[in-house]
């Protein structure tokens, strides 16, 4: 095998034209051919699209496939295919599961067998590789096509360049319906929802059934304005409420829009932007329709187009990524302790892009937990150099709600310190107020498991959100992190010198130590040294900075960044 080497152009055509033909025979499946000489690889577009491949045309595709199958199904997979390239067997014939784009594994079979040369020599391997888990486009409850369908018509928008509006709407408190009425009062609110949905849009567009409590529309229409109006209508309608099955029912709902005109980009970015948008109506507009980033200044740059190629990246192997490290000092000593890694993302076209922009997005993104296991590895990594000089130093990593909700969140920590051979013990992961999202159960199921293998939890931008108390009470943190905006105003202001007091009392009660972020002078450290705080983080000691900053200026002792 010649891998190393690029095809000849010759060989590429050849490759194409046997593509094409086990193509016209695979209908229901994805098709791969593989020149084995060059183990150079043509594999379905539908297949690349569906499990997140880089790319139609592959150098070693076997070995990138592989990073898909399920860790339980991979030494046999290895093996199989290992037996095909070496000579010892000429047909493939297994069942395993990939991933696919979501984060979800599917399960395949998958069939090929080696075409010989003239010579008798192994010249290609090919196949077909069926999912099982794809589903009709149809949602069985509703009628209306489902999410898969959506997906393929926003696909089919992008390619054909037609200008369009898209739409999610949602029930608000579906899962409340169910637990007080019945799921099939639930169901049944469902459908008359999709049906009077369909019949508003009519043939002005398609009507969709997504995951849940979510609905799409695709129309043509595009003023915002009118889309509001009939939007305001809609909600009118289902607040005078619907009867199902003899109960009388009011609903509320959210929605989320964008205007699709620019297409440098794909359906899930699309998904990803009406997700925010989607979530700030729920969450923060009381259910008004929110238009994706209508009142951001982007100078001119299209935030779609920038998520788009910010995905793009991470397909690439987490390509413009790369991480920065904020000093976390002693309050007492100010002697260095440890440093959060933050995300930071750049390129050639758009230079540096804050992460306020691109993390809200992005941690609603099935392709997060990737990047979340890139950052994960790469701090652990890079906090290994600092333990020479600072054995006792802890790094902290974010996480984000769509990393802790995988079935595998857990497995992939224990995975990943085992890679890097970091100890638990020297590891501070940090739970935004974003994932009072998630149910308690399972995050406090995740928060003991991780501490039982020494991890620590940390509760980050303690006070920002209704439920940060409650949080404290119900789960077992280590360390609550002070949002800055708390203590800006400390210096001049008695009630917020009152207010952090309060925090750090109410972190002691149940065991905790403070973390202040955002300090910016001596005197709001001197303020914060009187009550029970533990750290500090800030510009007054160190704006976030490379890893190799960091070891440097550690040279000079613990105490390199006390003032």
């Amino acid at each position: 095998m010649a891998s190393g080497d690029m095809i000849p152009e010759n060989r590429k055509k050849k490759l194409d034209s046997l593509f094409e033909a086990f193509s016209i025979i695979s209908e229901g499946t994805y098709v791969y051919l593989c020149d084995m000489y060059y183990d150079y690889s043509r594999w379905s577009k539908n297949l690349v699209d569906t499990f997140g491949l880089p790319s139609e045309y592959m150098y070693s595709a076997g070995s990138i496939w592989e990073e898909h199958i399920h860790p339980e199904d991979r030494a046999a997979y290895h093996l199989g295919i290992e037996e095909v390239f070496n000579g010892s067997s000429q047909d493939h014939d297994m069942q395993y599961r990939a991933r696919n784009i979501n984060g979800e594994y599917d399960y395949c079979t998958c069939r090929g067998v080696v075409i010989e040369d003239e010579f008798g020599q192994p010249a290609y391997f090919g196949g077909a590789i069926r999912n099982l888990g794809e589903q009709s486009h149809v949602d069985a409850l509703t009628g209306l096509r489902n999410q898969y369908g959506f997906f393929e018509d926003v696909q089919e928008v992008i390619k054909e360049k037609t200008p369009s509006r898209i739409i999610v709407f949602g029930i608000g408190k579906l899962t409340e319906i169910n637990e007080v009425y019945g799921y099939h009062i639930g169901n049944n609110i469902l459908q008359q929802f999709g049906r009077y949905l369909m019949e508003q849009v009519g043939r002005r567009g398609g009507t969709y059934r997504l995951d849940g409590a979510k609905f799409a529309v695709i129309t043509g229409i595009q003023d915002i304005e009118s889309l509001k109006d009939k939007y305001e209508k809609l909600r009118s309608h289902f607040r005078e409420g619907l009867r199902a099955n003899g109960t009388f029912v009011s609903l509320e709902m959210n929605a989320g829009t964008l205007q699709l005109k620019d297409f440098n980009t794909d359906d899930q970015t699309v998904y990803a932007c009406l997700n925010f948008a989607y979530d700030e109506s729920k969450i923060n507009r009381h259910g008004d329709m929110v238009e994706f980033h209508e009142n951001m200044n982007d100078e001119g740059k299209k935030q779609i187009e920038k998520l788009h190629m910010i995905r793009n990246s991470i397909s690439q192997k987490d390509k413009g990524f790369f991480l920065l490290y904020q000093p976390v000092i002693d309050a007492e000593t100010e002697e260095l302790i440890g440093a959060e890694a933050l995300l930071r993302w750049e390129n050639s076209e758009y230079g540096m892009i804050p992460p306020d922009i691109f993390i809200p997005l992005l941690e609603k993104d099935p392709l997060f937990p990737t990047l979340g296991e890139w950052i994960l590895k790469t701090a652990l990594e890079s906090a290994g150099k600092v333990h020479k000089l600072l054995p006792d130093f802890i790094v902290n990593v974010n996480l984000s709600y769509a990393q802790i909700e995988k079935p595998d969140f857990v497995d992939v920590v224990r995975k990943v310190l085992r890679e890097t051979q970091y100890p638990p013990e020297k590891l501070c992961l940090e739970v935004t107020e974003r994932c009072r999202l998630l149910d308690v159960e399972l995050l406090r199921n995740v928060m003991v498991s991780l501490k039982a293998g020494g991890v620590k939890i940390a509760l980050d931008d303690f006070g920002t959100g209704f439920s940060s108390v409650g949080l404290l009470k119900d789960l077992p943190f280590d360390i609550i992190k002070i949002d800055r905006g708390f203590v800006q105003k400390i210096e001049d202001d008695d009630k917020e010198r009152k207010l952090v007091n309060h925090f750090t009392e109410v972190a002691s009660t149940f065991g905790a130590d403070v973390c202040v972020e955002g300090i910016e002078t001596v005197g709001m450290r001197d303020i914060l040294r009187k009550y029970c705080v533990h750290s500090f983080q800030g510009y007054y000691y160190s704006r976030p900075i490379p890893m190799e900053k960091l070891l440097s200026e550690l040279e000079k002792g613990p105490k390199c960044f006390a003032k």
